[in-house]
């Protein structure tokens, strides 16, 4: 049964088809069970993110056609949208392509590591679905053992390319432990939230949030446990800020280097952290003037952005050796598991006749029978038994010139040179 990912993802369709066919978490099981229902599919796991929808599937080769159309009919997308952009792909090539996405190489910001624990969830609800038997969990569980050999050997994800998360790094880098920090936000836009959400996640909670709409900054600072305050307060709640982050849409500046330096005064000159990510630029150039300020803008904060996606490019080539190592892997196990499956019925072949003919010889030797006899004929019997199917494919190959057959008849029976 060959393997399969049928999928949409962030680099063959844009936001609106890929919103057409995202399925949320809580539909997961409906959708898995309509997937059960396809004709022939053994396997499923379902994955669905903001970026990708991709359903990896064990099943005959018309069973693909099946789920194609099934997501197809998920999003209604036409013949043409879906032509353009769904892919699929087949056997080796979807087990790469899986841990590619499990190792980070395959996400939109390069090396992320959300993606591992969205395919772990998949995995697990696909499971409690019945989707998931041997080859799909051995599947899945080579690519988490992947993904985190990946990231451990190659450091991929260890410099940040998102400007929120690089300007809280490079807080932690001037103040050590943000904990007992006093930070403050200005704007309340989607550049401010994530920043509130890396500061709350390494523990601050000293948090301020001004914004020229008081109802959301106190919106967003509910989200975060912090305090909210009207943008005219912030000039009088400077000096509490040992970092200040500012991203509004203001075509003015909305921090002055005067008020700064009235702020560091009443600190007594303890240091203040100033990031500026807005454009136009929210705090005046001359602040950067001051003593005890570190003042770093949107270009500053891009130039480490841009260093660190080179230095993430250098970690996925060494990814790719280990992806392709593991998938060398995981092959080798699949093509023994195939032949197990039919090693399994050549045996189960043998020991069925074997049982039915000893059986038969005990009773016959319990009747009086010449036991030499009845062994003799035992094993002639059960020697045609075994060789009987074997034996009528080879004269058939043979008959219809099916080299290939041939071939391989060869290379099972040819006796070892033990010369």
């Amino acid at each position: 049964m060959p393997l399969l990912i049928t999928g949409i993802s962030h680099h063959t369709a844009p936001l609106e088809i890929r919103e057409k066919i995202a399925i949320a978490p809580t539909d997961n099981a409906l959708r898995m069970k309509e997937l059960r229902l396809l004709d022939g599919l053994e396997e499923a796991v379902l994955v669905s993110t903001c970026n990708r929808t991709e359903i990896y599937s064990i099943g005959p080769q018309r069973t693909g056609a099946r789920v194609r159309e099934w997501l197809q009919q998920l999003g209604g997308l036409t013949d043409t949208e879906m032509n353009k952009h769904c892919y699929v792909h087949e056997r080796e090539a979807s087990v790469r392509h899986l841990f590619r996405v499990a190792g980070g190489l395959d996400s939109l910001v390069l090396g992320e590591s959300q993606i591992m624990g969205q395919l772990k969830e998949a995995w697990q609800m696909s499971r409690e679905a019945d989707g998931v038997s041997t080859v799909m969990d051995r599947l899945f569980q080579h690519a988490f053992a992947t993904g985190k050999k990946v990231r451990h050997k190659t450091g991929i994800g260890e410099h940040p390319v998102s400007v929120a998360y690089t300007t809280v790094l490079l807080a932690r880098q001037i103040f050590g432990d943000l904990a007992s920090k006093t930070v403050i936000l200005v704007g309340a836009g989607e550049m401010i939230e994530l920043c509130g959400r890396y500061l709350h996640d390494k523990g601050v909670s000293h948090l301020i949030i001004a914004n020229r709409s008081l109802g959301r900054a106190q919106e967003l600072a509910e989200k975060f446990n912090a305090h909210a305050i009207a943008l005219d307060d912030l000039p009088s709640m400077l000096h509490k800020a040992d970092i200040l982050i500012s991203s509004t849409a203001s075509t003015e500046p909305v921090v002055s280097a005067a008020s700064i330096k009235a702020a560091l005064k009443q600190r007594r000159n303890q240091p203040m952290f100033l990031v500026d990510i807005a454009v136009p630029r929210d705090i005046e150039p001359a602040t950067a003037e001051l003593n005890n300020v570190f003042l770093y803008t949107i270009d500053d904060l891009q130039q480490v952005v841009d260093k660190n996606l080179k230095e993430r490019g250098k970690a996925a080539k060494a990814a790719i050796d280990e992806v392709d190592t593991a998938v060398e892997a995981f092959m080798r196990w699949l093509n023994s598991a195939r032949a197990s499956v039919y090693l399994q019925k050549l045996h189960r072949h043998a020991r069925e006749n074997s049982e039915e003919l000893t059986a038969k010889a005990l009773r016959q030797i319990e009747q009086g029978k010449d036991p030499e006899q009845v062994i003799t004929q035992l094993a002639s019997t059960l020697s045609k038994r075994i060789l009987h199917l074997p034996t009528t494919r080879l004269r058939q190959a043979a008959e219809q010139q099916d080299e290939e057959l041939l071939r391989v008849a060869n290379r099972l029976f040819e006796p070892e040179d033990n010369s």
